[in-house]
């Protein structure tokens, strides 16, 4: 890890400023980067039957360095943004190459191959369309919001039009959401005495491929858009070779299609937004499998609006209806805790700005009235200088049971603190 730090530094000096051109080449080349320590503290918990991380959620620190570049022509380029970090709780040092894509364009047609993030739909925080892969652990534990979503190895070509532009992304290597584990998070599980567990992923071949598409345009001042995506759940299923005695848990990743669309725009004094997608879990459409997701319809209505200078509130309801609920409640094993045919919930973001906007002051709130528990995200960030920016902020779980999803995280409240200096 050492070496790797070395490179970087000696990447540093080697490389030409931002926006510097090779003129004679016709060719570009920009870079930037920035320097983050981030901290994050349990609160309230005591000391015995601690994770293994202890009071500490998180400590690390990350150099992160971004190079992008034109080629002769300017049809082809490429762009690349690498973390360098020291986890504190663990004494480790890695690398995390979080994109790293080649471009071409050529009139009305884009692509891109490598490693990249892709962000579809119109959700804050919800996510239906947008069945990319995301980071749970690091949203949960403080790190930068960018940490939430995490690239993948993908081929996304689109095209362009006044009237209609399409987008179809290829990922040939599933990679599956990441959630909260054992050794820095108490979590419920319901199998929590079986030790022997395997995670049996998709296979890397053509067949088992994802594909995703998104057809979008302008209609009468809105951004409406068609989404369909083919592949996987990335929330991973538990399968016990015994309900009653398990002695072996094997996790999967159930095959999934989503049909979906998108609407946004200006009235009713702000911006309006809606969203919906039907899940259709193509390994138990009867919903008689109750290892297996049923199929399901996700919905959401947004409305946002800025009543006066430097605030802006924002309102989301969001809604998980089960398809073959009775089927699903007759065959679910008795003891565990069973879904609601209808999973409700609501956010709201509070965000104001303060002192020429050097302060930003902001609150995030799930609040959820079938599973009875809540998520609150408030957060302090001030702009110390141009470059600096200092950020404190906390992660208040809690819930009336500890089998929901945000209630099995009442004993991980935290506080943390980011410091990042941008170059």
């Amino acid at each position: 890890m050492r070496r790797a730090w070395l490179l970087a530094v000696l990447f540093l000096f080697q490389c030409r400023p931002a926006g510097a051109a090779d003129s004679a080449a016709g060719s570009t080349l920009d870079w930037h980067g920035s320097v983050l320590a981030n901290y994050a503290s349990r609160l309230g918990t005591t000391r015995h039957n601690k994770p293994p991380s202890g009071d500490f959620l998180l400590g690390e620190e990350r150099l992160q360095l971004q190079l992008s570049g034109t080629a002769p022509g300017g049809g082809a380029g490429y762009f690349t943004k690498t973390d360098f970090l020291r986890d504190e709780t663990t004494a480790a040092s890695a690398v995390d190459v979080r994109e790293a894509y080649l471009t071409y364009a050529k009139g009305s047609l884009d692509f891109r191959i490598g490693r990249q993030i892709h962000t579809w739909g119109v959700g804050d925080l919800l996510f239906i369309n947008d069945l990319f892969p995301k980071n749970y652990a690091a949203l949960f534990s403080g790190r930068p919001m960018e940490y939430l979503k995490t690239g993948a190895g993908s081929l996304k070509a689109s095209v362009y039009s006044d009237k209609t532009s399409l987008d179809i992304i290829a990922i040939p290597v599933f990679e599956p959401d990441q959630f909260p584990t054992s050794q820095s998070f108490f979590l419920f599980d319901p199998f929590s005495q079986v030790t022997n567990r395997v995670e049996a992923r998709p296979r890397h071949d053509l067949g088992n491929a994802e594909l995703a598409a998104r057809l979008y345009r302008p209609i009468m001042g809105f951004d409406a858009a068609l989404y369909a995506y083919h592949g996987f759940f990335r929330t991973p299923s538990m399968e016990p070779d015994s309900i009653t005695a398990p002695s072996k848990l094997t996790i999967v990743y159930p095959r999934l299609a989503v049909y979906g669309a998108s609407l946004q725009g200006n009235a009713a004094g702000g911006v309006v937004s809606f969203e919906a997608g039907y899940y259709d879990s193509r390994q138990d459409r009867g919903g008689t499998d109750p290892l297996i997701p049923n199929s399901q319809t996700r919905f959401l209505a947004g409305y946002q609006r800025s009543p006066w200078t430097d605030f802006t509130a924002g309102l989301q309801y969001y809604g998980e209806y089960m398809q073959n609920y009775n089927r699903y409640a007759a065959s679910f094993p008795a003891g565990l805790p069973k879904q609601d045919r209808l999973r409700q919930l609501l956010t709201l973001r509070l965000t104001q700005f303060l002192k020429y906007q050097t302060w930003k002051l902001s609150l995030f709130s799930f609040w959820s009235p079938t599973d009875k528990d809540f998520y609150l995200i408030p957060e302090a960030a001030c702009h110390v200088t141009d470059e600096l920016t200092a950020t404190v902020g906390a992660n208040v779980f809690g819930g009336a049971s500890n089998n929901t999803f945000m209630g099995q995280l009442d004993k991980n409240d935290n506080l943390y603190l980011s410091m990042r200096y941008e170059f």
